[in-house]
């Protein structure tokens, strides 16, 4: 993996998923996560990106008047780390996201982030079909239950490792946290190159 050709995605780390509305989660180690890998990147000086999740609604919890909006604080963008605003799944769609990623050289995208059968799949996805190589970090995201056609519960667990199945080995590799910084923290950063 190079660094310098390596984003990092954070995906909808939005107050909005602490609402209690969404039922059982899996994976409450999510966010801290989340933050070991931000506070990497940033360490390296990798280009990290925000996705945040917006409706025109007033009455979704995503709605930009309501607190619940803000991406949480453990995870707030930092220095000129720039805040993308989508409206649909997929981080692609509607914004300049492709654009950034082609300005910046980008060949590899790293996801984590909420929730993994939505936003993280839909944006892994289209990432693959760019043609980025797409890396989305399994710890790092979460799912919450859902309920079949037929009303029968799914525990989130299930939908968890169900979303990232589908993905990995056709749309994205999926790694562990540690998988991940083994990768790109052992590597040689653009400080340590030119020393």
């Amino acid at each position: 993996m190079d660094k310098e050709k390596t984003a990092l995605l954070l995906v909808d780390v939005q107050q909005a998923f602490d609402d209690e509305s969404w039922g059982e989660r899996n994976n409450p180690e999510a966010e801290t996560k989340m933050a070991e890998i931000l506070a990497a990147w940033r360490n390296n000086e990798g280009l990290v990106l925000h996705v945040q999740h917006r409706s025109d609604n007033p009455e979704s919890l995503f709605y930009p008047h309501k607190e619940s909006f803000e991406i949480k604080e453990e995870l707030q963008p930092a220095g000129k780390e720039t805040i993308i605003t989508k409206k649909v799944n997929s981080a692609f769609i509607g914004t300049n996201l492709e654009e950034i990623l082609r300005m910046n050289g980008v060949t590899t995208v790293v996801i984590v982030g909420l929730t993994t059968p939505h936003c993280i799949s839909t944006t892994a996805r289209m990432s693959g079909n760019l043609g980025f190589s797409t890396y989305v970090v399994s710890d790092a995201t979460a799912a919450y239950e859902l309920h079949d056609p037929n009303g029968k519960r799914i525990d989130p667990e299930t939908i968890h490792s169900v979303s990232l199945a589908t993905l990995h080995g056709e749309f994205a590799h999926v790694v562990t946290t540690a998988e991940l910084m083994h990768e790109f923290i052992s590597r040689p950063s653009r400080i340590e190159k030119g020393k």
